[in-house]
């Protein structure tokens, strides 16, 4: 037995082998922001493959716990909403916060288990449909229920010097994703295969798709349409635990006037309800206040939009909104236009399964958490001299539900509010996920947040300008408006390629099965084989 073989024998222990699946889990948040360790995800995903192939008997419960502790530690922030900010009690706070990676893991341990009915060539179950799958059922995860895309390996490849993030323009994160999953499988067939013809095919594939992505990273697909701005985003810095304390009110909208009467902007944009009170009310209660602060804006020569939430036209409900004001006219207090996030967060914006979730509601200090969707497709608003496509918060995660508000769009915008999650990595994981946006739809990107990450983001996806988190500061800088689309953008979004990627594994699967029949039915794979299997036995006993 080699060293390579001794090796192998160690990891496939129980005592080792589940610690060091915990701990590459573990270490999957350093591959995204704050962090960007681009090149660590293909290894990890590498490292979690070739570990599940010593013992494939647990092939889908590994799969499992990988994601368990990877969602985990990726969104522990999960906890400092509810326990730190919400004041839910830990007997409740801690098992809700396991809730969501628990769900979530169930997508890899559907990909593997999808993984174990295929009857293929090792080459082909771990080079190509093991990608397929992964990608799918990450697709699946974005979608299903309301969906939640955080944490796709897709993302992580979004940073400065990734040659991967040249493929966001041509078929989007999910494109991304695939790639990456392929990386780290083309690693282990590299390093891990009989004979050297059968590594140098995995490497040249590796050389082929990182050269090309490094060629596509300077390519070009929308161009400037000739407009430039400057824009002052407002970051206000108000503690969640304070915000909607009516006493506080007063302090929040003299700061925010002070911010916005000292810019002098072409676009001034406040975050995602920063004055906590719908606009409605404020108009009734404190007449006047929206008149100052558009009156201030257009002294000072700038356009202005505001996210607060407002009642919608029929009464029965609210909208979280960014409202116009660069035309307000107090005798016209109604005629404002807006966009209302329409991707709205489960138990956060609105309440799943009401006649369950109603007691933990009121136990937690979570005001405004059943709005109405606004609506799919809005039109942009006309702020300065662009057109400006709005995103609210969590819809910054849904490029698809993007495209359509973009194409007529020269300027992207994201108002938010992450103070919920405190000094978390939240505010950057969310971040990057808008600079895919902008490498997905070819402009640029500014972001006006409560504590942060306000920014600008150019149409490479690179941060041009970045606020200093947790501190009341405006953000200003210059962007160009920009025109045309992303191939991305032409497919109308992910569409397409998943039904690729589905007829792909369907064929695979299919041909696996035929093969397999054809030879005699269902004879076990090498690494399936009952001998491998005592030999993991006999590994675990030390014998």
């Amino acid at each position: 037995m080699n060293w390579v073989a001794k090796l192998e024998a160690f990891f496939s222990r129980r005592y080792v082998y589940w610690p060091v699946l915990l701990l590459l889990a573990a270490s999957t948040p350093l591959a995204f922001a704050p962090y960007y360790h681009f090149w660590l995800m293909p290894l990890l995903f590498g490292a979690l493959i070739r570990l599940i192939e010593l013992r494939p008997q647990n092939s889908v419960s590994s799969a499992y716990c990988f994601g368990l502790a990877g969602y985990t530690a990726q969104f522990y922030w999960i906890h400092t909403a509810l326990h730190d900010v919400s004041g839910l009690p830990n007997l409740y706070a801690l098992p809700l916060t396991l809730l969501l990676p628990a769900y979530l893991a169930l997508y890899p341990a559907a990909c593997f288990w999808l993984l174990e009915k295929a009857r293929l060539p090792r080459g082909w179950r771990i080079g190509l449909l093991l990608p397929v799958l992964w990608t799918l059922t990450e697709f699946a995860r974005e979608r299903a229920i309301t969906g939640f895309g955080w944490g796709a390996l897709g993302y992580s490849q979004v940073a400065d010097y990734s040659p991967l993030a040249g493929y966001a323009p041509i078929g989007g994160l999910h494109l991304l994703t695939l790639l990456c999953a392929c990386c780290g499988a083309w690693l282990v067939l590299a390093v891990h295969n009989q004979g050297w013809r059968w590594r140098v095919l995995p490497v040249l594939l590796l050389i082929g798709v990182l050269a090309s992505g490094w060629q596509l990273r300077q390519a070009r697909f929308t161009e400037p349409d000739g407009s430039s701005a400057t824009v002052a985003l407002a970051q206000g810095n108000v503690a969640q635990s304070l915000k909607w304390e009516p006493e506080q009110l007063g302090t929040i909208m003299q700061n925010y006037y002070e911010q916005v009467a000292n810019s002098q902007a072409d676009i001034t944009i406040l975050p995602e309800t920063s004055l906590p009170i719908m606009r409605q009310d404020l108009q009734e209660y404190h007449p006047g206040v929206l008149d100052q602060f558009a009156y201030e804006a257009q002294r000072n020569g700038s356009a202005l939009a505001m996210g607060i939430a407002q009642y919608n036209q029929q009464g029965t409900g609210y909208l979280n909104a960014v409202i116009n004001l660069s035309n307000f006219h107090p005798d016209r207090p109604d005629d404002i236009p807006f966009y209302a996030k329409n991707h709205l967060v489960p138990f956060g914006e609105y309440k799943p399964l009401p006649a369950l979730t109603e007691p933990l509601y009121r136990m937690m200090n979570m005001p405004l958490a059943g709005f109405s969707q606004g609506g799919s497709a809005q039109a942009p608003l006309l702020l300065a001299n662009q057109r400006v496509a709005f995103n609210v918060c969590y819809e910054d995660g849904f490029g698809d539900e993007l495209i359509a508000s973009a194409k007529r769009a020269s300027l992207l915008a994201n108002v938010s509010n992450m103070a919920w999650y405190g000094r978390s990595t939240a505010m950057y994981q969310h971040l990057q996920q808008s600079q895919t946006r902008a490498l997905e739809l070819g402009r640029y990107m500014v972001r006006a947040t409560n504590t942060g990450a306000t920014a600008i983001i150019n149409p490479q996806g690179r941060i041009v300008k970045l606020a200093p988190a947790d501190t009341r500061t405006v953000l200003e800088g210059s962007i160009e408006g920009y025109r045309g689309e992303t191939p991305y953008m032409k497919m109308d979004g992910s569409l397409p390629l998943i039904y690729g990627l589905l007829c792909v594994a369907v064929v695979m699967l299919l041909a696996g099965y035929l093969s397999a029949a054809k030879k005699g039915g269902e004879a076990k794979l090498p690494a399936e084989s009952e001998a491998a299997e005592e030999a993991h036995e006999a590994a675990d006993s030390g014998e």
